[in-house]
């Protein structure tokens, strides 16, 4: 075998291989058993700590290894094609900030110490998942300047996972909760971002809106924005 191709047959490899291991870092961990017995050893917090680290730590290498796969053009990059990431990231940013703050009992994620208000979700009634689909933005975002194989299933991945976990979750709370307790808690919420907004079950209030989680969402972007040249290795800005 030519030393090319065992190289590129060496990349793909590894980028299957990162794919396995992130899938199994995911799916391993969430076993009632497992978790269970983790989180007895460690803690809530500890193993909550041990996963969001091993996650990132994954994450990281899949998304070096879809960098280092062969490069397969499947559409031609334009300029343009930038503004994708850069109109979606400072929503996906603050839809995470907002989401991971706030109470919510219809998703994974949010502040369990909270209490739930049907009448006014908050950011749950601009989207009732708000971090699954700060997930599908950021992936659905990438996808348009990247369009060569490897980014492609990459991202594409990425997005069927947050938007089939969103119909998963909404099954499996109706499930668990009954169907007219979960109506009462999503009655004000939507599937679809705004839907709930623009029918007008959802009302927001301006004086809910925390300052800090704003702060926070904003920071995250810049953060971001500032870190992907130098981490990356492709500056994000058209």
């Amino acid at each position: 075998m030519p030393a090319s191709a065992a190289t590129h047959l060496g990349a793909w490899a590894e980028f299957a291989a990162a794919f396995v291991v992130f899938v199994a870092s995911h799916a391993v961990p969430s076993r009632p058993e497992l978790r269970a017995a983790l989180t007895a050893r460690l803690g809530e917090r500890g193993f909550l700590a041990l996963y969001s680290g091993v996650s990132l730590l994954v994450l990281a290498w899949l998304i070096g290894a879809a960098a280092r796969a062969p490069f397969v053009p499947l559409w031609t990059f334009e300029p343009w094609q930038m503004l994708a990431p850069n109109l979606a990231m400072p929503c996906a940013c603050l839809l995470a900030a907002f989401g991971i703050g706030a109470a919510n009992p219809l998703s994974f994620g949010g502040n369990a110490k909270l209490a739930f208000d049907p009448d006014q979700p908050g950011v749950v009634g601009l989207a009732r998942h708000p971090l699954l689909w700060a997930i599908a933005l950021w992936s659905a975002a990438h996808l348009v300047p990247n369009g060569d194989l490897a980014h492609v299933v990459l991202f594409g991945f990425f997005a069927f996972i947050a938007l089939a976990g969103m119909v998963i979750i909404d099954r499996r709370k109706q499930r668990r909760l009954g169907r007219e307790a979960w109506q009462a808690l999503a009655r004000n919420t939507s599937f679809w971002p705004l839907a709930a907004l623009f029918d007008g079950r959802f009302r927001p209030r301006s004086s809910r809106i925390a300052p800090k989680r704003l702060a926070i969402g904003i920071l995250a972007w810049l953060t971001l924005l500032a870190l992907h040249a130098p981490v990356i290795g492709v500056s994000p800005l058209p």
